[in-house]
Formats: structure tokens, C-alpha cells, sequence
């Protein structure tokens, strides 16, 4: 019987040690990529302030080609939503809101993922004239992972993996504007 006390105090210890660790590390990630597009600012941010225009150039809607969109309200205009339905893990279930909108400068957008798993975000593109006609575009995605699974959050590299598809997104707006 000593053992299994031992034992358990022993798991005690550990979870507790766990759960301090996780209410003293970081709940928030922010990531961001960017890249120069050759084309004027007012070309690229008429663009990517389309939800449409952005399920053409995003990773995550390239990988699943039956994947189910729709969208509401004005594209392109605060309040528009595009909502994607999906079998693909990696894509799942949920839907992307333009919050706010600065001419020509930045597009702010709600992310609400429903399946495999409920979460929120936030995102952002940005738009900046580099030089005549060059403009570099930023991505970014912003969230908060909720105490104790924030104890995740070193060995998920958000960073790297969320980081790789924004890159890629943004590498593959250029190729679509440069034709």
C-alpha cells in the first residue's frame, strides 16, 4: 500500500508541477510572413481584400478542391464572411469575417473555426507601397490558446507550421499577380 501512495503523490506532483508551468507560460501567438509583390499597392489591395480572391491564393482552400464555400454579404466589404465546409483535418469547418477595413493599407478579419476543434482568431493583411510600383504584403494570424493546453503551445511550433502556410499563401499571391 506504501507504493501506491508513493506513487500517487508522486502523479500529484507532476500534474501540479504541469499546471504551474502552464499558468505561467505564454497564451498568445502571433504570427506574420510577408513578401514584395511587383504590382502597385491599389492593384494588391483590391485583390486580397476579396474572400473570393483569397480562397485563390490560400493553402488551406487548395487542399481539399471539394471543399464546400459560401459567402454573404458584399465581398470585399466590412461584414462580408466566407464559411468553408470540409473533410480534410486540416481544413475542417468554419468561416473568416473582414472586421475593418483602412483604404489601401490593412484588411482585419475574424477567423471562427468550428471542427476538428472550436477556436477563434484573428488576422490581418497589410498593403505598403515599397518603391513605384512594389508593394509588400504582410499576413498575419493572432490567437490565444486557453490555460492549461497553452502547455502545448512550445512543442506545437505555431510558428512554423502556421508560419510555412502563410508564406506559401503569400508566395502563391505573387505568382497570381505577377502573371
Amino acid at each position: 500500500m506504501g507504493i501506491i501512495k508513493k506513487i500517487l503523490v508522486v502523479l500529484i506532483l507532476i500534474l501540479a508541477i504541469v499546471l504551474i508551468a502552464a499558468y505561467v507560460m505564454p497564451k498568445n501567438y502571433a504570427i506574420e510572413r510577408e513578401i514584395t509583390i511587383n504590382k502597385p499597392v491599389d492593384t494588391v489591395f483590391n485583390y486580397v481584400r476579396s474572400l473570393k480572391n483569397q480562397n485563390e491564393f490560400s493553402v488551406w482552400a487548395n487542399m481539399d478542391p471539394k471543399m464546400k464555400v459560401t459567402y454573404s454579404g458584399t465581398d470585399g466589404e466590412v461584414g462580408s464572411k466566407s464559411a468553408w465546409e470540409s473533410n480534410v483535418k486540416e481544413v475542417g469547418v468554419g468561416e473568416q469575417e473582414i472586421t475593418k477595413i483602412t483604404q489601401r493599407k490593412r484588411i482585419d478579419f475574424a477567423l471562427r473555426f468550428k471542427k476538428p476543434m472550436e477556436d477563434t482568431a484573428v488576422g490581418f493583411m497589410s498593403t505598403e507601397t515599397v518603391a513605384g510600383n512594389q508593394t509588400k504584403v504582410k499576413w498575419g494570424i493572432n490567437g490565444v490558446i486557453p490555460y492549461p493546453m497553452n502547455i502545448m503551445l512550445p512543442m506545437m511550433k505555431m510558428d512554423q507550421m502556421i508560419g510555412n502556410d502563410l508564406q506559401k499563401g503569400l508566395e502563391n499571391l505573387k505568382d497570381k499577380l505577377e502573371q
